[in-house]
């Protein structure tokens, strides 16, 4: 009888270890994957001189102002940062100026503020 019992406890015993081991496996796949999934969009999230021209002329909105306009950009993968009365964007070591133009075509206007900036 005692020997049932022990048999019976050792077999216990290794199913509840075989479903604690089971589910450390899971959660390591679980983990790891979660892992290459936080790694992927930083990757993909670089933004680049075409996608802030096609952003500021395809979209209009006569009420956006420097915070709005800069907010808009960031959202987008974008460098900006509002200063004063203007945008700024840092993008490949280029320095651009966008001003939001109001009622006129496209969100803002861009200059070329300066280029081979050093970003740290």
């Amino acid at each position: 009888m005692n020997e049932r019992r022990t048999t019976r406890r050792c077999i216990d015993l290794i199913r509840i270890l075989s479903f604690i081991k089971e589910n450390h496996l899971r959660l390591a796949v679980i983990f790891v994957l979660l892992a290459f999934s936080s790694i992927v969009p930083l990757s993909v999230g670089v933004a680049d001189k075409s996608e802030l021209t096609k952003l500021i002329l395809e979209d209009e909105d006569p009420l956006v102002n420097v915070n709005d306009l800069a907010f808009l950009l960031a959202t987008h993968d974008f460098d900006a940062m509002p200063k004063g009365d203007y945008v700024e964007v840092r993008l490949d070591n280029t320095v651009y100026k966008l001003v939001p133009n109001g009622r006129y075509p496209g969100l803002a206007n861009a200059t070329l503020e300066s280029r081979g900036i050093q970003v740290h």
